[in-house]
């Protein structure tokens, strides 16, 4: 039984290891193919420069970082509260059988190809705001309202799981002292669950950033740094996924060094998905 249970934990800690070891080599092939572009033209030069012309060797990503941090934040003020204020609906409000039907909707959401979100809002939301707005349509707000929607199954699910955590028992008390079941919700579960909301809310943050496809259908794809929340932009995906196919020689590594940059924003969003829900719950 001892050898047989040895076999079973090796087996998983190779499985482990696979894992762990894949990320490594991800992590060195697009470092080793990026990093020359960054050595020659210098990491703050190539993050912070405003113009991104490969033709003319003039590499500087700062549109694109901008484009992406922007998208990412309108996401988030348009997601966040709907996403919480579903799981708070769904964990402490709905009906058993009324969350059981909105529950696997929202699954869905998370199942759909990100390309058919890109047509719909190239059908849609690109002409509305063409219409309301009397301009190209393509724009940081398009983007945003996509990207709200895309994120809403990753907020929505670990938030909902981190209220149902809350000991009963917190709820109770609130009750006991006279307290609304709305007061207890949000002076007593949503504060006792805010943990585990920041994390799916840096979750959803890692999400948004890193969508490629139906970003660049909807957002115009320009390099020019944005000046409202109706100008056009590139994110650093976007970037990469648009001129790859045609890239070669020192273009090609500039665009690998836009993935070491973009890896380096969803590495530090890991870390500090793992550290502030600590820090909180001090």
């Amino acid at each position: 039984m001892k050898a047989y249970e040895r076999i079973i934990q090796l087996f998983l800690f190779l499985c482990a290891l696979i894992a762990v070891l894949g990320v490594i080599l991800i992590t060195f092939f697009i470092v080793r193919e990026g990093w020359p572009v960054i050595q020659k033209v210098g990491f703050f030069n190539f993050v912070l420069g405003k113009q991104w012309a490969p033709t003319q060797q003039i590499y500087g990503i700062y549109p694109m970082v901008l484009g992406s941090v922007l998208a990412t934040l309108g996401a988030l003020a348009i997601g966040v509260p709907i996403g919480v204020g579903c799981a708070v609906f769904l964990a402490e409000i709905a009906k058993p059988k009324i969350a059981n039907i909105i529950r696997p909707g929202i699954e869905l959401l998370a199942g759909i190809p990100s390309v058919v979100y890109g047509l719909y809002g190239l059908v849609v939301i690109v002409p509305f705001i063409r219409k309301t707005f009397n301009n190209q349509g393509f724009s940081i707000l398009a983007g945003s309202l996509i990207l709200a929607v895309m994120i809403l199954p990753t907020i929505i699910s670990i938030t909902e799981s981190a209220i149902r955590s809350v000991p009963k028992d917190y709820k109770e008390a609130s009750l006991a002292l006279g307290g609304s079941h709305w007061q207890a919700i949000y002076k007593v579960i949503v504060p006792a669950a805010r943990s585990g909301i920041i994390a799916g809310i840096i979750l959803g943050m890692g999400r948004a950033i890193g969508e490629t496809m139906a970003i660049i259908m909807i957002t115009g794809n320009s390099t020019l740094i944005p000046e409202s929340i109706l100008s056009p932009i590139r994110t650093l995906t976007g970037n990469i996924g648009i001129e790859m196919g045609y890239a070669s020689g020192e273009h090609q590594q500039a665009l690998f060094a836009t993935g070491v940059i973009l890896f380096m924003f969803i590495m530090i969003l890991n870390i500090v998905a793992n550290l502030i829900p600590k820090k909180v719950g001090d």
